[in-house]
């Protein structure tokens, strides 16, 4: 039977990447590779935090929220590929249009036949670093988030985005509490595709 660590089902708003402003439920698994200075769920890296459910229970709890657009995140779900793969593919049968956010760490081409893919990037500033070959696999259909706090990870975004073409939509998307007039000042100068965005749910006080 297909189990899997999930810390929380909930429906909110989605606060951020391509489909910011819509309601979404949002799968949350458990575990973690990176101990990302700004994660702002650091008990889901916990591996053993949360609750097993199997397949039948997690479906069963997306249907009952009644919401046709799904966010699986966490931690990093594609720690959980075996089992996460079984359930995609049958949440993508049942008609849900699905998004999975990663930390790009970790090879994701098995799941996009299945999801979009929000690749995070990690900037200095996070104390963590990303897979940039892991930038080539990403399609039209999916996105890449700078999460920046200052100069030092503005430039580190600015000198990756000129040595990468990335096919997929990026976002820059602020720390909340840093400097916005400064980062969106600075981003005034770039030549780049891109779009900035704060965080709505961190605006609007929801998880």
């Amino acid at each position: 039977m297909v189990k899997m660590r999930v810390y929380e089902i909930f429906t909110s708003f989605q606060g951020e990447g391509k489909n910011q402003g819509r309601r979404c439920t949002f799968l949350r698994l458990a575990g973690c590779n990176l101990d990302c200075r700004w994660c702002d769920t650091p008990h889901a890296r916990d591996p053993s935090a949360g609750i097993e459910m199997s397949k039948d229970e997690i479906i069963d709890a997306i249907q009952e929220n009644g919401v046709g657009y799904v966010c699986i995140t966490g931690g990093e779900p594609l720690l959980q590929m075996e089992n996460l793969l079984v359930v995609l593919r049958t949440l993508s049968l049942m008609g849900y249009e699905i998004e999975i956010e990663t930390n790009g760490t970790i090879r994701f081409d098995l799941v996009q036949p299945f999801a979009s893919v929000c690749m995070d990037v990690k900037c200095p500033s996070s104390g963590e670093k990303s897979d940039h070959v892991l930038l080539g696999g990403i399609q039209a259909v999916d996105s890449v988030k700078f999460v920046v706090a200052d100069d030092a990870d503005l430039a580190y975004a600015d000198d990756l985005l000129r040595s990468v073409q990335i096919a997929g939509d990026v976002f820059i998307s602020p720390v909340h509490g840093s400097d916005l007039r400064m980062i969106a000042e600075h981003l005034l100068s770039w030549d780049h595709r891109f779009r900035l965005q704060l965080q709505l749910h961190k605006q609007i006080g929801v998880r």
